[in-house]
């Protein structure tokens, strides 16, 4: 019985990601002519630019680790019906809390010591922004929507004060960032590649992790339960607002890890957009996974094949490359679209 119901789980996830590319191609195939671009020359080049080489191929890792612990973090505060908006402003404050960790330890000699505390100094930056959030939804009644954007937006202008302040480049402010760590404080990466071996595995675990405490844990259970209704867990003894919490906080210390990669991994430094839009990027993600733990990274691996390929179509076709966004937008459009037609096709 167990083992026919998740073969037609299965099964129906299976044909929701068809019927959603099916949707997607046609859409985004008329957008293309609408541009006035060859659609099978676009989607030729951003599969070259993504694909094409190792080199590029490293250039989609990249943006897949910080993509994937953002949607694995992401899971938890769905799975308790919360819309984590503030991930964004986590991923950032989790490089702040990296930079002044790294900064503060360049001297010593301890170069090892040093990454391990600022992994630790991310995961807890992300958290605490979390935090903030998560207790302004449950304490203040403030809705996490609105307290996660405006959390953004003053993780956005600290940085950029401490980069043009009290951590400016000697001589010069710039938008080029802060000055670079030492090399020994840069994640080891594969020659060629450019990928930090630390940050893939740190990625899969997180998705490993996550499935297994959403599956097998009392933690996975009680943000399930609230979830499907808050009212009826609170009569079986759980306390939604503590849970709601304990999600913001998991959900935080993974997007402040992978704003740790980000300064540690890729950029080397803090800079101005050291998100880089991962964390709304990653809400489209599991989206588009159907909240989905096996099916995020997949997503997340199309996703960022994406962000990477579409550098071509400026360069080539002579397309804005902003027609990438156009393209990421028109998968959610299209995942909405099919869940409406089936929940309206099985009413």
């Amino acid at each position: 019985m167990q083992l026919n119901k998740s073969l037609q789980s299965g099964f129906t996830l299976l044909l929701n990601g068809v019927l959603t590319l099916i949707v997607m191609f046609c859409f985004t195939t008329l957008i293309l002519l609408v541009a006035g671009a060859p659609p099978l020359a676009a989607y030729y080049h951003i599969f070259k630019g993504s694909l094409g080489s190792w080199i590029t191929f490293g250039h989609v890792i990249k943006t897949w680790i910080p993509l994937t612990l953002c949607s694995a973090g992401l899971i938890y505060t769905f799975r308790i019906g919360l819309w984590n908006i503030g991930v964004e402003g986590q991923i950032m404050m989790g490089a702040v809390f990296s930079t002044a960790l790294l900064r503060w330890g360049a001297d010593w000699n301890q170069p090892f010591g040093v990454i391990g505390l600022a992994f630790a100094a991310g995961i807890a930056g992300g958290a605490i922004w979390a935090i903030i959030a998560g207790f302004l939804k449950t304490k203040g009644g403030v809705n996490e929507i609105f307290a996660g954007l405006g959390l953004n937006f003053v993780a956005q202008g600290f940085i950029l004060w401490l980069i043009f302040g009290p951590w400016r480049r000697p001589g010069v402010a710039s938008m080029s960032g802060t000055e670079p760590f030492p090399y020994q404080l840069w994640l080891s990466t594969w020659p060629g590649l450019r990928i930090a071996p630390a940050g893939l595995a740190l990625a899969i675990g997180a998705v490993l992790l996550t499935a297994l405490i959403l599956k097998y844990t009392r933690v996975g259970l009680n943000l399930k339960a609230i979830g499907n209704n808050a009212q009826a867990a609170r009569l079986f003894g759980l306390n939604p607002q503590r849970n709601m919490i304990l999600a913001m906080l998991l959900a935080g210390g993974l997007a402040g890890l992978a704003g740790n990669i980000q300064v540690t991994g890729v950029y080397h430094r803090l800079l101005p957009a050291i998100s880089s839009n991962y964390g709304y990027l990653a809400l489209m993600v599991v989206m588009l996974s159907n909240y989905n733990i096996w099916a995020a990274p997949l997503v997340a691996l199309f996703f960022a094949c994406l962000n990477v390929g579409s550098i071509q179509l400026p360069m080539v076709l002579r397309l804005d490359s902003s027609l990438s966004g156009v393209i990421q937008g028109s998968l959610v459009l299209a995942t909405l679209a099919v869940q409406a037609w089936r929940v309206k096709r099985n009413k």
